[in-house]
């Protein structure tokens, strides 16, 4: 699925960078609200970031990928998360990433043919007591899992877009 959209800072966007172009250090927070916006960095708002804070585009590119936060590609419409941390790691969250990437036929940072999904490793969610974890959309926790219980958090949120569909 090609994304064709055209993205540019909005005039509230716009209005949070010259409030903040004084402040140095500031373009991490500028980063964080933009994607906070777009669910990621669109390459031509990278541009005007840069433009706006008056800085090199290198500079904007250099925080963007240099922080596993910042994602230069869309996600998908469902993002799923699986934690590494050590309690997730040691407690098979290795497992569940290789899993989704099975049943989705993706691989970690990218996105399904059809857009609904994209998978990312992250390294805590701070729920160590129900490792391994999952989250989609950085709200719905799914802990305690097990490889088998993949299917059913695919489904359910297949089952979400056609219950949409048919609304």
């Amino acid at each position: 699925m090609s994304d064709t959209a055209t993205y540019t800072l909005t005039p509230e966007l716009k209005a949070y960078v010259e409030e903040r172009k004084s402040i140095p250090g500031s373009l991490i927070m500028v980063l964080h609200r933009v994607q906070e916006h777009f669910g990621f960095i669109p390459r031509q708002v990278a541009f005007e970031v840069a433009d706006a804070l008056d800085i090199p585009l290198a500079k904007v590119y250099g925080v963007i990928t240099f922080y596993h936060f910042f994602k230069l590609k869309k996600p998908g419409k469902y993002k799923i998360s699986v934690c590494l941390g050590t309690a997730c790691y040691l407690k098979g969250g290795g497992d569940l990433l290789a899993e989704l990437e099975s049943k989705l036929g993706v691989g970690l940072n990218t996105v399904t043919d059809d857009g609904l999904f994209s998978v990312e490793a992250v390294r805590c969610v701070g729920c160590c007591g129900l490792a391994p974890v999952v989250t989609v959309n950085g709200s719905d926790v799914h802990g305690r899992l097990k490889k088998s219980d993949v299917q059913g958090i695919i489904d359910q949120y297949n089952a979400l877009e056609a219950a949409s569909r048919d609304a």
